[in-house]
């Protein structure tokens, strides 16, 4: 994991919350939270691959 994975992690939280704060300001929670949702999908679909890695490394570990 590079800390360029990091970055992105933290420019989505960023903008996420920024655009949420907006949202509900203006009223539209309902809007707030579908952003909150995708900020949350896409993070965790950059995590899985990392996520896989790290339990494919458990199990080898634990069947020598």
């Amino acid at each position: 994991m590079g800390v360029s994975l990091i970055f992105k992690i933290a420019a989505v939280g960023i903008l996420v919350t920024i655009l949420s704060q907006i949202l509900k300001h203006s009223g539209r929670e309902e809007h707030a939270f579908l952003i909150s949702l995708a900020g949350l999908i896409l993070v965790l679909t950059w995590l899985v691959p990392y996520i896989y890695e790290l339990f494919m490394m458990i199990q080898d570990l634990f069947t020598i």
